[in-house]
């Protein structure tokens, strides 16, 4: 697995999770520890530093995952056992792309600078499935570089409503 590490994980516990019959419950389990570990700098630190024994990387892993399916505490403890820890969002996102597609769904992302409230995930939602005609489930992330705004990736579609691209192009408009 040298060249697409996030697509050959994807692909390969896509595969496992579809035989199986897991693939939702394990997309659902991989959302949520992928949201924990890029909400958490130290997890990050910890799971990717090499100097830190396996076994304990390997049992914080069991901790947070708890009664997970076995397909998902696998495709995480090999992620970390491998050395590939940093690429862990990227498999995930991966892994959901290619299970939303499998089941004839989308997936995607939807980063802001601050937690959006239920209400406005599930209007972002609806608005999405709208535009897309397609049951959508969206990651939603707060990420400080948005500064203000909106950055929504379904696909290889991606919204960018952030005021920083709106302070670009009216500067390039000036």
């Amino acid at each position: 697995m040298s060249g697409d590490v996030p697509g050959s994980y994807a692909a390969a516990f896509l595969n496992v999770a579809k035989g199986e019959g897991v693939i939702t419950q394990v997309g659902d389990e991989l959302l949520r520890f992928s949201q924990a570990f890029e909400g958490s700098p130290q997890l990050q630190q910890m799971l990717g530093d090499l100097s830190v024994p396996p076994e304990r990387r390997l049992g914080v892993v069991t901790d947070l995952l708890g009664d997970a399916h076995t397909v998902t505490s696998n495709l995480v403890s090999l992620l970390i056992g491998s050395g590939h820890t940093r690429e862990l969002p990227r498999v995930v996102a991966t892994f959901l792309d290619r299970a939303a597609a499998e089941e004839g769904r989308a997936s995607g992302e939807v980063r802001t600078a601050h937690p959006l409230s239920l209400d406005q995930q599930q209007r972002i939602t609806a608005a999405i499935e709208h535009s897309t005609k397609k049951k959508v489930e969206l990651k939603f992330l707060v990420d400080p570089s948005v500064l203000g705004g909106v950055v929504t990736r379904v696909g290889d579609i991606v919204i960018d409503g952030t005021v920083r691209t709106r302070l670009d192009a009216l500067k390039d408009a000036i």
